[in-house]
């Protein structure tokens, strides 16, 4: 697995404007609906639910929401670069500006499992990261997590 096939530059939003968690989650759901043909309520439920349970704001400004859905036929991940970082009750404290969700079907055990972990090793890379908070172009972006990924597999 890698994050192609998880990652279409459609999923992949280059200056997401929010103020809050909750905006961001909305933006992102919005933009997962029109991907995966799913309900962007649903999307958003499930996203919120999940930070109920605690943040998935792993620290140094990254955060990985993620959950099930039933309706999903496969996995989708959709990556956001916000504008201006966002409190998300990280970890860490401090305010988020990269955000990769990841959306499973609830058959999905352990593939959604070993998602998580190429995304958290993906984002680990304090040199991807930072090249990721330095351009604000879709393709790039795009390209810049593809590419990291695939010389992570190598």
């Amino acid at each position: 697995m890698d994050i192609a096939d998880l990652l279409t530059s459609r999923g992949v939003i280059a200056q997401l404007r929010a103020s809050n968690k909750r905006q961001a989650l909305q933006e992102i759901a919005r933009r997962a609906a029109a991907l995966s043909g799913v309900a962007e309520r649903r999307i958003y439920d499930v996203l919120a639910e999940r930070e109920r349970l605690g943040s998935t704001g792993i620290g140094r400004g990254i955060a990985i929401p993620h959950g099930k859905l039933a309706e999903l036929p496969r996995l989708y991940g959709l990556f956001a670069r916000i504008e201006r970082p966002i409190p998300f009750d990280a970890i860490d404290g401090k305010p988020v500006d990269l955000v990769f969700v990841l959306l499973a079907p609830t058959t999905a055990g352990a593939e959604h499992l070993r998602a998580l972990a190429l995304v958290s090793r993906l984002l680990r890379d304090a040199a991807t990261c930072q090249k990721l908070r330095g351009t604000d172009n879709v393709d790039a972006l795009y390209a810049l997590l593809a590419a990291r990924a695939e010389s992570d597999a190598a």
